[in-house]
C-alpha cells in the first residue's frame, strides 16, 4: 500500500508544480486554455494574482515532495498529511466557489491518498 500512497502524494505534487508552471508562468497563454471560460480581456490584468496563487501552489507541492525525505514514517505521514489536507480544503473552496470540477481535479486525489494514508 505505501508504494500506492507515494504515488497519489507523487501525483498531487505533480499536478501543484503543473498549476505553478502555469499560473506563474503561462498565465496569459496556457491560462487561458486551462480557464476557458474566465473572459480573455481579465487575463494580463491578473497575470500577478494568478503568479501569487502559482507560488503557494508550489508550496504546496514542495511539502508534498519533502514527505518523500523523511525517515521517520509517523512524521512523513504527518506531513503529508498536513499538505494533503491543504489541498483537499483548497479543492473544496474552488469547487465552492469556481466551478465543481476543482474538487475532481484537485481535492479527490489528495483525499484518496489521505485515506490510505490514515486506513492502511
Amino acid at each position: 500500500m505505501g508504494i500506492l500512497i507515494d504515488i497519489l502524494i507523487g501525483i498531487v505534487a505533480a499536478m501543484h508544480l503543473y498549476f505553478l508552471y502555469f499560473e506563474m508562468f503561462a498565465w496569459t497563454t496556457k491560462g487561458r486554455k486551462v480557464f476557458r471560460n474566465f473572459p480573455a480581456e481579465l487575463f494580463e490584468p491578473t497575470k500577478s494574482m494568478a503568479a501569487n496563487q502559482g507560488l503557494y501552489n508550489g508550496f504546496l507541492a514542495a511539502g508534498l515532495i519533502w514527505s518523500y525525505f523523511i525517515d521517520d514514517n509517523l512524521w512523513s505521514d504527518n506531513i503529508a498529511l498536513f499538505f494533503l489536507g491543504c489541498v483537499v480544503v483548497a479543492g473544496i473552496y474552488g469547487a465552492w466557489t469556481v466551478t465543481k470540477k476543482i474538487f475532481f481535479i484537485q481535492a479527490l486525489p489528495a483525499l484518496g491518498a489521505i485515506i490510505l494514508i490514515l486506513f492502511f
